[in-house]
């Protein structure tokens, strides 16, 4: 193997991705809900997002808005090594590097730059955070799952790497190849620690399922003290809704609190709204206790790091 490249990563010791080489395990959900949970209990947090498909915006309410460059300013200072201008204060303490359709040709240049030298690849979106990490108490990027530049120079960024998988065969597979991307940055990157494994999409009763992914979890990391002990359910209504509104699950879980009771409506004293899921309070639950148990490892490893 070479020799390390040499990167200064001061100010970058709390950059979080998350990451999976399939698609559909919730790394958004998890990225703005994380991150969003994370900013309301008073931390400052940067979200990127590093898929050409955009959907970041789509949690956060900001996709195809004016401010939604597609994700332009990311692309150019991958490429160009412009300076970046996150959204700000998409949500109270928490400001968006917006991705979208503009890095596929990022993720075209960053193949034509790795072939001249391959570190400045894998480090592109590192040089690209480093002016502005020490502004954040925490960085969480949303890896696109099958662009292997894109996802290759966000794994060269982050200090730490959180997986979300399905209990299904394709996620289960999809853990392979997140270990091939993590030996691959190696070079640029010797530090990189990963946080751990969650499984998504799931049911809490089907133990069968869950510890056959246990399993295999185990054999692909070598250690089954990488999985969160924390889930997150399966719940079409709230996540569909939730997506739709541009909202958060805890901010849809208020709007269903709020909501006016049947017989209210029926006796005239409020109108009716739009269907609430009522599902939505225990996702929400879930996504806060995997927040809760992200800090707790975040921390744990830090004074492991110190130590």
């Amino acid at each position: 193997m070479a020799a390390p490249t040499e990167f200064d990563r001061t100010g970058m010791e709390r950059i979080c991705g998350f990451v999976n080489g399939k698609g559909g395990v919730l790394k958004t959900t998890l990225t703005a809900n994380i991150g969003a949970l994370l900013a309301s209990f008073g931390w400052k947090v940067l979200l990127v997002d590093m898929d050409p498909q955009g959907n970041l915006g789509l949690d956060l309410g900001y996709r195809h808005e004016p401010q939604d460059d597609d994700g332009r300013a990311l692309a150019q200072s991958l490429l160009f090594d412009a300076p970046l201008a996150p959204l700000k204060d998409v949500r109270a303490n928490l400001d968006v590097v917006p991705g979208g359709s503009e890095l596929d040709q990022a993720a075209a240049g960053l193949i034509s730059k790795g072939s001249r030298d391959s570190s400045k690849a894998k480090l592109a979106l590192a040089h690209s955070l480093a002016p502005v990490a020490a502004d954040y108490d925490i960085i969480l990027i949303d890896c696109p799952p099958g662009n292997e530049p894109l996802q290759v120079a966000a794994l060269g960024a982050a200090s730490y790497v959180v997986v979300p998988t399905k209990t299904d065969k394709a996620g289960r597979e999809g853990l392979i190849g997140v270990a091939k991307r993590l030996d691959a940055v190696l070079d640029v990157n010797p530090n990189l620690d990963l946080l751990g494994v969650i499984i998504t999409a799931t049911s809490s009763t089907a133990t069968n399922v869950h510890r056959t992914t246990r399993e295999s979890i185990t054999e692909t990391f070598g250690d089954d003290a990488v999985l969160f002990k924390g889930m997150v359910r399966h719940a079409e209504a709230p996540a569909q809704a939730a997506r739709d509104r541009g909202v958060l699950v805890h901010e849809l879980e208020e709007q269903v609190k709020a909501a006016p009771k049947w017989w209210e409506v029926r006796k005239g004293t409020a109108q009716a709204v739009q269907n609430q899921p009522r599902s939505a309070a225990n996702v929400a639950e879930d996504l806060y206790q995997v927040t809760h148990e992200l800090v707790a490892r975040l921390e744990a490893a830090e004074k492991r790091n110190a130590s």
